[in-house]
């Protein structure tokens, strides 16, 4: 969805033209209004983003449990025994007196009366007798909301639905979650001179481009839905192709954002009167890059038909794009001190693939804006900017990886 202004928040006048690269992203990601929320279990939520903060329904724990099996003892030791108490099952007796102990299993409630759990590798039981090193009172109990009192936040609005967070909104009564589901994406992969299958022949490229953009939308918090390839020719194949996609939030265009004879991206756009949010970005690669708002319709980025621009103009406009519709604020990205020497562009940032130690990022061997395997064996981005003096912290832009 559009924004009232569709332009970020400094008003329709800005220039949007050959914008400051992280100018750039704050434009892309102030421009969207978040999707409309939907209500999920809590399986389906995760990945998500909440639309509304959650409290905690119940104390977490609900009661003093035990942290340990053994022996809930009242008092100092030794202890008569008097019964036991297991996860799930509730003491009924009465409140324990001082010398008496209850054998306990980790998770159980703890009786009343009772100071602290004595763990069974400490404990010596004879008969109904029980000594051991007498422990401090409270140790292995877990209190009732000591994790999360009733009423606690738990998350605020716009935060990620991770595992750890699943699992707390479960023991704090949850069955659902009010959440923004992914915005949906549609690619449209232009050029004649690209080929999907086999190896290519004279004059053709791989594509490159349908299989890394679905990859890249998923680990942005979006939907892909379809990748279709559109010729350059005849005219009108790229207008037919955006007119089909219209059902999505976001249609990404490939290739057609420069001025050339086949580039129709822009007189597209300015024909189906757009909203201009960003047209070219003051960096390199990745300069013809753009993003505007169809009436009524979808977001369309455009992003540059090499495949590394592409990769450097998604993380500029994309991914914060994708980032405001579904409700999160626009990432914060480290700034770490790059070693070695790179040469700075006048009046642009150089975003290079790089690595990071956890302390220093270094960039790998430049190749141009045509190939990846740069980006493909690091683990960054490195934003360089025009004023760079080696040693000095840069913007990361993290590449997602597994563990």
């Amino acid at each position: 969805m559009i924004s009232d202004t569709a332009v970020g928040d400094s008003g329709p006048d800005e220039d949007f033209h050959d914008l400051p690269w992280q100018r750039a992203r704050e434009r892309a990601h102030a421009a969207a209004r978040p999707v409309p929320p939907i209500v999920a279990e809590l399986d389906r939520a995760a990945g998500l983003t909440l639309a509304e903060e959650i409290t905690a329904r119940t104390p977490a724990p609900a009661f003093d449990t035990s942290a340990m099996d053994g022996f809930a003892v009242a008092g100092p030791g030794s202890w008569q025994v008097c019964g036991a108490v297991r996860a799930g099952t509730v003491w009924t007796r009465g409140a324990l007196e001082a010398g008496q102990a209850v054998e306990i299993s980790t998770g159980a409630p703890v009786p009343p009366g009772a100071d602290a759990v004595l763990p069974v590798e400490l404990a010596v039981r004879h008969a109904d007798l029980v000594s051991g090193p007498q422990p401090a009172k409270g140790r292995h109990i877990r209190l009732a909301g000591e994790d999360a009192p009733a009423g606690a936040l738990l998350a605020a609005a716009g935060g990620w639905v991770g595992p750890a967070l699943l699992g707390l909104a479960a023991s704090c009564g949850y069955d659902t979650l009010r959440v923004r589901p992914r915005p949906r994406v549609r690619i449209l992969v232009t050029g004649d001179e690209l080929v999907r299958h086999g190896l290519p022949g004279p004059g053709q490229v791989r594509d490159a481009l349908g299989p890394m953009l679905p990859s890249l939308v998923e680990s942005m918090g979006g939907r892909a839905e379809e990748v279709r390839h559109v010729p350059d020719r005849p005219e009108g194949s790229l207008a037919a192709a955006v007119e089909a996609a219209g059902e999505a939030e976001v249609i990404v265009v490939t290739g057609s954002t420069s001025v050339g004879v086949t580039d129709q991206l822009r007189s597209l756009l300015d024909d189906r009167a757009a909203r201009w949010v960003v047209d070219t970005v003051a960096c390199r690669p990745g300069h013809p890059q753009l993003l505007a708002g169809l009436d009524g319709g979808p977001w369309v980025v455009g992003l540059p038909g090499n495949p590394y621009a592409a990769l450097v103009a998604a993380h500029t406009l994309l991914g914060p794009l994708l980032a405001g519709l579904s409700g999160r604020g626009l990432p914060v990205l480290p700034r770490v001190p790059l070693a070695g020497d790179v040469r700075v562009a006048v009046g642009r940032t150089r975003v290079l693939p790089a690595t990071w130690d956890g302390a220093v990022a270094r960039v790998l061997a430049e190749r141009g804006s045509a190939f990846l395997n740069g980006a493909a064996s690091g683990d960054a981005l490195a934003a360089v900017p025009p004023d760079w003096t080696p040693g000095d912290a840069v913007p990361l832009v993290l590449l997602a990886r597994p563990f």
